[in-house]
């Protein structure tokens, strides 16, 4: 089905796609949980490239493939020709007579864009500024382990418009899941993906909303996401975002705004005290350790099916 694909935004995956990754997904984990082999990817080598580094993403990738029976390669900014001159496009034109899928996590989308325009071999999207495909699948993954379905349900975003968001917003509606994001003034969701999102949505049924008051985004919801109001790079901007982002922390009393079996989600790393307080990240509604495990299926999911 999705044999020689890239895998840059949710947007790339039909609504009966997403569901197939998703399906396959549960496969490889009660597979592994079982202890049943599942060597899909024997002999394969799938090419990581980091711009910026990650706990989760490096060791979900690379455990993927060694679950997989493949084998993956890290390589940072430092081991890479990209630094001193060369060319994403001859990078990309290279690694694709080495390897049989690259992985890239990097700042700008367009790189990423361009690594796939010139590459022979699958590329998948690890987080760029503007997406994180693969974070998406694994939270419907969770979604949907935890409430059975993904049609008509409520996910409210309160944060940062930033990259999650922005994949969310693609991903929720293309299955049918509601959608409330509420962030600060000048901190909104792209407005380029909020227009795909709105076409989805009239085709799949969904609701999107895009506003600022957290407490009318969460009212309803089986779902509260949020993520930090301070992201890699941003650093600078501490100060100023802490004063925005003031009234955003999600903590027990917006909870109560939400529904009485609210999960809570968050991609981490996590600032307790700052976007979210301890009482929830550590509470009973929070799922983010089951959110963290599922990268790891999905993002096998993708790999077998794209490789």
């Amino acid at each position: 089905m999705l044999k020689g694909r890239h895998l840059l935004s949710p947007q790339d995956l039909s609504p009966e796609e997403i569901i197939a990754v998703l399906d396959k997904a549960d496969e490889l984990k009660w597979k592994l949980r079982r202890g049943e082999s599942h060597e899909l990817l024997k002999g394969k080598t799938l090419g990581m490239i980091f711009a910026k580094p990650s706990t989760r993403t490096r060791v979900s990738f690379e455990t993927a493939m060694t679950q997989l029976g493949g084998h993956a390669i890290y390589m940072g900014m430092g081991d890479l020709q990209l630094g001193r001159g060369e060319t994403i496009a001859d990078t990309s034109r290279t690694l694709s007579r080495y390897v049989d899928a690259v992985m890239a996590r990097l700042f700008k989308h367009e790189d990423i864009v361009e690594l796939a325009r010139n590459s022979s071999v699958p590329v998948v999207n690890g987080l760029t500024d503007l997406l994180h495909p693969c974070q998406a699948l694994a939270d419907l993954q969770t979604i949907r382990e935890k409430k059975g379905r993904l049609k008509g349900l409520k996910l409210a975003w309160v944060g940062d418009g930033n990259n999650v968001c922005n994949s969310l917003l693609l991903g929720c509606t293309l299955v049918g899941m509601n959608i409330s994001s509420a962030c600060p003034k000048g901190y909104e969701p792209s407005a380029e993906i909020v227009e795909q999102a709105r076409k989805n949505a009239k085709r799949s049924g969904a609701k999107l909303e895009i506003i600022n008051d957290p407490k009318k985004a969460v009212a309803g919801a089986d779902v509260i996401y949020t993520d930090v109001f301070v992201s890699m790079g941003q650093e600078a901007e501490r100060e100023q975002r802490m004063k925005d982002f003031k009234g955003y922390q999600v903590n027990a009393d917006l909870l109560k705004h939400a529904k009485k079996d609210v999960i809570f989600m968050h991609c981490l790393p996590a600032h307790r005290g700052e976007e979210v307080a301890a009482e929830v990240i550590d509470g009973p509604h929070s799922v983010v350790f089951d959110q963290a495990e599922n990268r790891l299926h999905a993002q096998k999911a993708v790999l077998a099916m794209v490789m």
